[in-house]
């Protein structure tokens, strides 16, 4: 039951909707007067009373609280493209706890006289207030207010209630509800059809998913893998040459990087050893180079990957989380602009009470003029991502932490000032042959000093060098190359490569990233394709080559945006993408039997391909593999060749966790070694071999130190 409030016998009250919990709270406690708003609970369900001129009542969602399902009953066919909007318990089995949360809002909708949207202002946000304000509270969505923010600091709140927009933005709900309709369709009829086929054929279940955006992702990264495997080096030489210049040695560079035969580069050797030559050609300048701009989502994604390797979802939950502490400003932008809205001299004076980040901030308060360096990208909705100046209310893990303080940090440099470098390049002329000299030196580091430790200056100091000075070669080879394939992707430079062909948007990249490791498609890190991943690009290929296409995704994105702009209706878009979708869900269903064959020998060999750890040390010949005991169903480690009686190595194994096997093997005897997970436990690795003498050796340490403890124990 509600507490005894009286509130929903009242009336006369305005209803807030939020998009969560976290937010709800400091949302009504930035507009109670005094700050401290009443938390009342409704079976469970947190909802707040916030009094000023006229009292508040901020009730949160869980996110979506509906979602776009089947028209039809029965489960699991295809095609289908009848849809309806429902609640989310109605869609998903384990959402049945969101029933009480809708609940709640309409009996707390029923007595209000008043309504405004306070969920996150993006498409996402939009469409949560839009469904429970038509919904859940009964038609409410064309009278709503909505608040529009960018941090959750109770300045901007205040504001932001004060300036409620007098309606919700229907060109971005429009949009947003296409896109949700559009990636539905996709992914319903096509991971279905891919999961019926293999069903059918294996007799066993397995989600197979593709759809919109994750189909054409997955062609961009097996279409590399391709590259990097059918790859044939082709052999070269380089020139390894080191020069003294006066009393210094200086390395140098052949001016051509790549000598095709082994000949011509012996004879520039040969012409070149222990002879004298000049500096022919000389070049020194001063380079400014600018602060780096503020930080949309996007280029933040791919910096913390750089910097402590996080993933790409893992950033943006964090960010979230932050964002949810008023601590930085709202991460899901694709804006690089820090308008002087934001209060620039505001948020440097609370950072300069920092103990981190204070003396920094002060520096940079005491400039003349306070003007960031901006990038091109724009957002109308949000600013870039910035540091709010408030300082944190609680204990940050350490994730946290390093994203707070790389938030902070790339917000300060934008204010700072150039780099100053002195570059030089010469030109040194040896026996006809010529050879590059190049050095730098930072002469004022500017933003460098703010944003360390992220950035470094990495100078090349030569000596004094002038035109026409001598030069005497001290060491000089040739040196047998070969060409190398291009890079895997890593969840960066994805990143950066589904930004570049418009795969998705802000919000969705890091999640279809996330959804390709979890179907077994690709391996994480520096992204490998699995022979799964192979073959359901293949059967797209084979089948439905249009689903694969990136410029009809980037084509269908662009639609959205003219929806958003209304250039652009969604029953149009939502017509064309049927008319896709019908011919290329006939053909799967036509060839069901062929494409299931294929899948289920792909899941064969990838389930082969997650139990393999490697060849088996023993016998040399077969393959290590996790194996489940008949008997009492105990995972263990065996041997292939078990099954033939030639070898007997066997290993136990842990029996709760996730496992995943390390690229490295032990140090101390060679076998693989693995790292296994338990929820609510850190990670931990261990090699499988029970005889390592690394573990020998822990062991008896551990042992030397009992014994110690008992000695101290005594004398004292």
């Amino acid at each position: 039951m509600l507490q005894d409030s009286g509130l929903l016998r009242l009336g006369n009250y305005t209803l807030i909707i939020t998009e969560k919990p976290d937010a709800a709270a400091r949302i009504a406690s930035g507009l109670d007067v005094a700050s401290k708003p009443r938390r009342n609970l409704y079976h469970g369900v947190p909802y707040y009373e916030a009094n000023r001129e006229k009292s508040l009542v901020v009730v949160p969602a869980l996110g979506h609280l509906y979602t776009v399902a089947s028209g039809r009953k029965r489960k699991g066919e295809y095609p289908v493209f009848e849809f309806k909007w429902v609640p989310l318990y109605v869609a998903e089995r384990d959402a049945k706890g969101t029933r009480v949360w809708l609940e709640t809002i309409t009996k707390l909708a029923s007595g209000a006289d008043a309504f405004i949207d306070a969920c996150d202002y993006d498409v996402e946000g939009s469409i949560i207030g839009y469904n429970i304000l038509k919904y859940a509270c009964g038609g409410k969505e064309t009278e709503a207010k909505r608040m529009k923010f960018s941090t959750l600091t109770k300045q901007e709140i205040e504001q932001a209630y004060q300036d409620a927009l007098p309606s919700l933005d229907f060109g971005l709900i429009e949009a947003g509800l296409a896109r949700h309709e559009v990636d539905w369709l996709y992914g319903v009829n096509l991971s279905r059809a891919l999961t019926q086929a293999a069903k059918k054929s294996s007799g066993y279940y397995t989600t197979l998913s593709t759809g919109r955006v994750q189909g054409p992702t997955l062609k961009v990264l097996a279409a590399r893998e391709k590259i990097i495997r059918t790859f044939v080096p082709t052999q070269y030489w380089t020139i390894k040459s080191t020069v003294c210049v006066g009393d210094s040695v200086c390395e140098v560079s052949y001016e051509k990087k790549m000598i095709d035969t082994k000949d011509e580069a012996d004879a520039i050797v040969e012409a070149c050893r222990g002879k004298k030559g000049r500096i022919e050609t000389l070049e020194t300048k001063r380079v400014l180079i600018p602060p780096p701009s503020p930080f949309d989502l996007g280029s933040l994604q791919r910096e913390a990957y750089r910097v402590f390797r996080y993933s790409p979802l893992r950033t943006s939950k964090i960010a979230q989380r932050l964002y949810l502490d008023a601590l930085i400003s709202y991460p899901r932008t694709s804006s690089q602009k820090l308008p002087p809205a934001i209060g620039y001299k505001a948020i440097l004076e609370k950072l300069a009470e920092s103990h981190e980040h204070g003396k920094l901030a002060r520096e940079l308060l005491a400039k003349p003029a306070l003007k960031p360096k901006e990038g091109k990208n724009y957002d109308s909705a949000h600013p870039a991502i910035y540091s709010t100046g408030s300082l944190p209310g609680r204990t940050l893990n350490s994730a946290e932490k390093n994203i707070w303080n790389l938030i902070v940090k790339r917000f300060m440099a934008t204010f700072a000032d150039y780099l100053v470098q002195r570059s030089i390049k010469a030109t040194a002329e040896i026996s006809g042959n010529r050879f590059r000299i190049e050095g730098k030196e930072t002469l004022q580091e500017g933003w460098l000093q703010v944003y360390k430790p992220y950035v470094h200056s990495n100078d090349i100091l030569l000596p004094e060098i002038v035109k026409g000075q001598e030069v005497n070669v001290k060491t000089i080879s040739a040196q047998e190359e070969f060409t190398k394939p291009p890079h895997r992707y890593t969840p960066s430079s994805l990143l950066k490569r589904m930004e570049k062909l418009n795969l998705g948007t802000k919000a969705t990249r890091a999640g279809i990233i996330q959804t390709l490791c979890d179907r077994k498609y690709i391996t994480d890190d520096k992204i490998m394709v699995t022979n799964l991943g192979f073959e359901v690009v293949d059967v797209l290929k084979q089948n439905c080559p249009t689903v694969l296409s990136s410029s009809l995704t980037a084509e269908l994105e662009e639609r959205m945006r003219e929806i958003q702009e209304m250039k652009e209706t969604r029953e149009r878009l939502l017509a064309k993408v049927i008319e896709i979708l019908k011919p290329v869900t006939g053909k799967l269903k036509e060839r069901e039997i062929v494409i299931g064959e294929q899948l289920s020998r792909a899941l064969r060999s990838a389930k082969l391909e997650e139990r393999d750890i490697g060849a088996c040390p023993n016998c040399k010949t077969g393959r290590l593999i996790i194996l489940y005991s008949k008997k009492t169903g105990k995972r263990f480690i065996g041997c292939t060749n078990y099954f033939e009686g030639t070898c007997k190595n066997a290993f136990p194994l842990p029996q709760q966790g996730i496992l995943k096997l390390l690229p490295a093997t032990c140090k101390g005897c060679g076998y693989p070694t693995l790292q296994i997970w338990i929820k609510g436990r850190h990670a931990w690795r261990f090699c499988i071999n029970q005889s390592c003498p690394l573990k020998r050796t822990i062991e008896e340490a551990k042992h030397a130190k009992s014994v110690v403890k008992e000695e101290i124990s005594r004398l004292m």
